[in-house]
């Protein structure tokens, strides 16, 4: 059982954040977002990574290197050309050989029980299981109609809402036997949702969906990621918070090794702090997240918003809502108080 993680995107629609690192390493609780789907793989014994790349490659393979930091081996493949997602796969074919493999995406955030989904696939001994599940909106995502027994009968790619028959999409978590990699055809620009399921449905191959149950968010764009933070902290989704628990009155912080607190620091909510921090006296810190090498001076107000590592911020500033990069300033009194992305560097 192999595992192949799609992080080759360009994410264009999540400017500016990724202006210094592809989408897949945009933290998520001081980690790149991709870590922690690879760790829940790991964690119920997938153990051989394979992940795919293309945009600023060297970012993810200076951090995970090859796996053995993170209890598991990894393989990179860079397609010289845009192959599309199911084309970009085919190029990680003689990794995978014969082996049965579970295809994720590196810009995903979700709880979903991994297990359950290999369980489903081993019982009906499919070729191919697309995992489903049910949303509000499913006007961004492929729509999916099963029969009672899970049998994919139709599905739709990113309908208008005159065109939406169902409530259920396609999560893009995927797991395959290693025989449907020979109907992708190599070197060709060929995409699962529009040229290989429907192929596979014509060849009379049974596309199983399981549907997940829990949290699950494509990290598409600058609000999708402040969302998901907000409702990581909100405790809609099942993670674990790293470092030790100080608990406040109204509110809770998980500090990481060099975390100085100051008096009189209000804390409410859920705030995560990286290493090396320092808040000053007065401060406020509500349902945030801060990064490594940080300073937060007094008198401080941060609501609801993600610094990344090594930035100050100085005196009776106040961050609502918004994301702050890597290595920025903000002066004494300086208010952002509607929600913004700051500069990515």
């Amino acid at each position: 059982m192999k595992a192949v993680v799609m992080a080759g995107g360009f994410g264009t629609r999540i400017q500016p954040l990724t202006n210094a690192a592809p989408k897949p390493m945009l933290p998520v609780l001081n980690k790149p977002m991709m870590e922690d789907v690879m760790i829940r793989l790991r964690d119920i014994g997938v153990k051989e990574f394979i992940v795919l790349l293309y945009f600023k490659p060297e970012v993810i393979q200076n951090y995970f290197g090859n796996g053995e930091d993170f209890g598991i081996t990894i393989d990179y493949v860079i397609p010289d050309d845009d192959f599309g997602t199911a084309g970009a796969v085919k190029k990680a074919a003689p990794l995978i050989g014969k082996d049965r493999f579970i295809i994720v995406s590196g810009d995903l955030i979700t709880d979903f029980n991994f297990q359950k989904i290999l369980d489903a696939h081993e019982k009906n001994s499919a070729q191919v299981t697309l995992t489903l599940t049910s949303v509000s909106d499913p006007l961004q995502f492929g729509v999916v109609i099963t029969d009672k027994k899970g049998k994919i009968q139709r599905f739709l790619e990113k309908p208008s809402w005159g065109e939406v028959f169902s409530d259920t999409i396609n999560t893009g978590v995927y797991v395959f036997e290693s025989e449907i990699l020979d109907y992708i055809p190599e070197n060709t620009n060929f995409d699962f949702s529009k040229d290989l399921f429907p192929k596979l449905m014509e060849e009379n191959i049974t596309l199983w969906g399981y549907d997940a149950k829990g949290y699950w968010r494509d990290v598409g764009n600058p609000n999708s990621y402040r969302d998901v933070m907000r409702e990581i902290l909100d405790g809609n989704v099942d993670i674990a918070f790293d470092g030790e628990k100080i608990e406040f009155e109204s509110g809770v912080i998980y500090a990481k090794e060099g975390v100085k607190i100051s008096k009189n620091v209000k804390v409410k909510g859920i705030n995560v702090l990286g290493s090396n921090i320092q808040i000053g006296k007065d401060a406020t810190l509500e349902n945030s997240v801060i990064g490594n090498n940080t300073v937060v001076d007094k008198k401080a107000t941060i609501s609801g918003s993600t610094i990344w590592n090594d930035c100050y911020i100085g005196e009776k500033v106040v961050i609502k809502n918004s994301v702050i990069c890597n290595n920025n300033v903000l002066e004494k009194k300086t208010e952002i108080p509607y929600g913004e992305i700051g500069r990515a560097s």
